[in-house]
Order: C-alpha cells, then structure tokens, then sequence
C-alpha cells in the first residue's frame, strides 16, 4: 500500500487545490452517507454509548475544524516571496509549501473515527496520500471504514488498515513520509521508537493527569458541578478530560458534597441509561476498578454514586458509577496513572504555590483547567505551569477555536494540529532561490580571497561587536 501510495504521489505530484478539497468532501461523505452504520458500530464496540453522544462529540467535532481547513487551502498553499534586501540584490527566493508524501495515522478506540478523519483531513489540505491503521479496541468501527473506504477512495489515495498489535507495530515501522499517533504516552514512546529506525517524523496527541483548580474565590457549587459533567464525556475516557482537582483545604467537603450531588442529579439511574457510556472493553473496566480498589485498601476514602436498587460496578455492561477519591497518597496507582473512567480524584490545597510546585515536579498534561476568575491567580499559574493548553471554567476550550493548533508538550505529547497548525505538520516549506546576475555571489566564498574581502569581514565583525555589547549595557571593546 505505502508504495502504492508512494508512486502515485511521485508519478502526479502535488495535487491542486480542486483536487485536495474534493478528496476532503469525500472523506466526510464516506462518515456522513453512513452515520447510521457508524452510530451502530460505536454502540457495539462501547456496548452502551447514545446515538446523541457519539454525534455530538465524533461527528459534531469534526466539522468546524475540517470546513476552516478546507475554505483555506487555496491561501495556504501559496508560495511566500523573500524580504525586499534579496530581490535587490537580484536574489530571485520563493518558500513553497510541499506535500510531505504518505502520511501515516494511528488511531485511538476512544474516538476511534473523529480522531482519525480530522488529521487525514489536515494531511489532503496539505496534497498527501495517507494511510490509517485503526484501532483494533473498537473493532466495528474499524471493520466498517475499512470496508466504506475503496467505495470512495482508490487506495493510492487513501488506505485504511485493520489488525492486532502486530499489525500496528508493523505499521509503526514503515518508512512513511510522516506519521500521526494519537493515544497512550506508554504506546507513544513505541511508535516515537519505531519511526525513529526511518527517521519518520513524528506527531504524537498523547494523554495524561490533566489538574484542574479551583480557586480560592470560585463559586463551588458552580465549578463542581461543571466539572463532574466534564468528567462523564464518553464515560470519563476522552485525552482532555479533568483526572485531579485541587479544591482549597477549607472547602474540599462542600465540594466533594456538590459534586456528589451533581453526579446524582444527571444519573437517577444507571443500569438502563442509555446515555451513560460504558468502559469500551473488559481490560478498561477491570484497569480502572483496580484502580479504585487499591486506593480504598489503602485507606483513601472512596464515594461511589449508585442509583438506589442498582448494583454497580456491573462487569456484565462494564459500567462503574461515577466515583469520587479523597484522601490519596501519592505512591498510589490513582495518583500516578491516567484514569481514564468516571472517576474524580480530589485534594486539597493551602497556597497555590503548592498546587505550582506539585505541578512542576510531574509530567506536563495535555490541558490544565482553572475553575474561577480570571485574575492575578489565574495568570501565575499560567505562567508557572507547562501544559498542552489551557481553559477556564469550561471543558476542552482549548480545542474549541478551529485556528487553534491542539498538541501536547513532553510527557503528553509533541506537535500539533487542526487549522492552520495541522497544514504545516504535513507539509515541507521548501526554499527555492535562483539568480540571473553576471556574476557569482557565492564565489567569494572560496579561496582565493582577495585582500578587500578580509577587510570588509573584519568591519563587520566590529560592528556586530558593538552593537551587542551596547545592547548589554557594556562600554569598551574589552571581554
């Protein structure tokens, strides 16, 4: 496939506008003509996820970002002319941006198709062919664009691939023109360390303990319960979702209290709520309930919401209630592994400072979350703090601007897309210079030198002297 791909890249070129934008509308007509199909195959690989849950947050999220991509393609394309000092000295320059070739997307079960048809979005904007190995976790869904694609695309335009861990590892080290992983920061640093053999670049939309605080002066009913709606997007297993939250010592029980109460008010019941999304596999559920269990037998206080007449967690639906954990240590499991589940973990804190220095001593999160005024305090800890980004008061705002790039930093990451950020992720900005001048410009480079070049470099070396010394405030031409 890649060297089918590959081929038909070299053998065409870099597509036209027309061309990239119609590859674009086909690959939303692909989710589109079968949203349908796609809704049921989420349902069955979740085992309970609604209709009205899969649309908002797969397919609703896809558009904004792709419509702005698309309806921009034409000005990002164009070439970039020089600064006015080299065409006047008849240096002819142009910075032409360049499709990368094939790139490679690896996609997550927790958003098994938004999260693949946005990056293959971004890489046709930029005129590649790309190839998907979806996740094996959401089987349905991978069989279904699998078999969808060839009735859309000819596969040297786009490929989508099935299979195991194998399959992926395999994938993870073809020799591809750029390849896009989004999900584990563990299975991160494989695909980091396959690509690496090629020297693939690599973009990799990773996880983490993402920290929210509450400040000081927040109104504690309101940020509980915003957040414990957060909390419950697709069950608690979304890259973005808050995992911790530091609530001020004095008011971590009337918070504990308001996010229970949120928690039961959205939730009268469980078992049959349609709505309420499952872990997706028996592995997850098990995961997070251990993680649960090993902080409650280490003596951190656990608060489960479950219905009344309900018994939950339930391994037959693999639905754990909504649970907040106070009380923890920082060896446990809980406070060290992303959650990724409907869990809370809550702690509290005296000064911010603390919350900073908690903050700076971890790996940096894909988003950090302030729940409060956007003051002073909100502006230290945005200084003092290192994240993918930042929102205030509201879930994932950070990914809400569609000329926003979206991306991680260290442990949760590294590059970026959507809008503007995802076109230069899959494109090459190629330099293209070229003179008609009588003479060589370069050939003062080589030796012979005549006299007047030496002095000419010395005269210049002074000035720059100069100049920086005066810049840092130092008189004399001494060291």
């Amino acid at each position: 496939m890649l060297e089918l791909q590959r081929q038909a890249y070299l053998r065409e070129g870099p597509p036209s506008a027309a061309v990239r934008r119609r590859r674009i509308d086909r690959l939303l007509a692909m989710v589109l003509d079968n949203l349908d199909s796609y809704v049921d195959a989420l349902a069955r690989d979740f085992g309970t996820r609604s209709r009205t849950g899969t649309l908002f947050a797969e397919i609703m999220g896809m558009f904004s970002t792709i419509e702005h991509t698309r309806s921009h393609i034409g000005k990002w394309m164009r070439a970039r002319n020089p600064k006015l000092t080299a065409r006047l000295y008849g240096i002819r320059a142009q910075v032409q941006p360049t499709p990368l070739g094939v790139v490679g997307i690896i996609g997550p079960w927790n958003f098994p198709l938004q999260l693949v048809v946005v990056p293959a979005a971004a890489a046709f904007a930029a005129g590649n062919r790309v190839m998907i190995k979806m996740s094996e976790i959401t089987a349905h869904t991978a069989e279904l664009t699998r078999s969808l694609a060839p009735e859309y695309f000819d596969q040297s335009e786009l490929a989508v691939v099935t299979g195991g861990p194998d399959v992926a590892a395999a994938f993870a080290e073809l020799p591809f023109d750029h390849l896009f992983f989004t999900g584990s920061t563990r299975v991160g640093r494989l695909v980091q360390r396959a690509a690496a053999a090629n020297l693939v670049p690599v973009t990799l939309e990773l996880g983490g303990k993402n920290p929210v605080v509450v400040a000081p002066n927040a109104d504690i009913t309101r940020a509980a319960a915003r957040l414990a709606r957060a909390r419950m997007v697709n069950g608690g297993q979304v890259c973005v979702s808050p995992d911790y939250v530091f609530v001020p010592e004095g008011r971590i029980d009337a918070f504990a209290d308001a996010v229970g109460a949120s928690f039961r008010d959205m939730f009268p019941a469980i078992a049959a709520d349609e709505d309420y999304t499952a872990c997706v596999d028996q592995a997850n559920y098990d995961r997070v309930r251990a993680l649960i269990d090993e902080a409650r037998a280490r003596g951190a206080r656990v608060e489960q919401i479950v219905p009344p007449g309900e018994t939950l967690p339930d391994p037959s639906t693999r639905k754990i209630p909504p649970t907040v954990v106070r009380d923890i240590a920082d060896d446990m499991r809980i406070a060290t592994e992303e959650i990724f589940g409907p869990v809370l973990v809550l702690r509290p804190y005296s000064k911010l400072t603390d919350v900073v220095d908690h903050l700076s001593g971890g790996h940096s999160p894909l988003v950090a979350y302030w729940y409060g005024p956007g003051g002073r305090d909100f502006r230290t800890f945005v200084r003092n703090t290192r994240s993918g980004g930042v929102s205030r008061n509201d879930f994932a705002l950070n990914m809400f601007p569609e000329d926003a790039p979206f991306g991680g930093v260290g442990a949760s990451g590294m590059g970026a897309y959507r809008g503007k950020a995802g076109f230069d992720t899959f494109t090459h900005y190629r330099t293209v210079v070229g003179t008609d001048l009588p003479f060589v410009v370069t050939a003062l480079a080589a030796p012979p030198f005549p006299r007047f070049i030496g002095r000419i470099i010395d005269v210049a070396v002074r000035v720059a002297h100069r100049r920086t010394r005066r810049r840092l405030g130092v008189r004399g031409s001494g060291r």
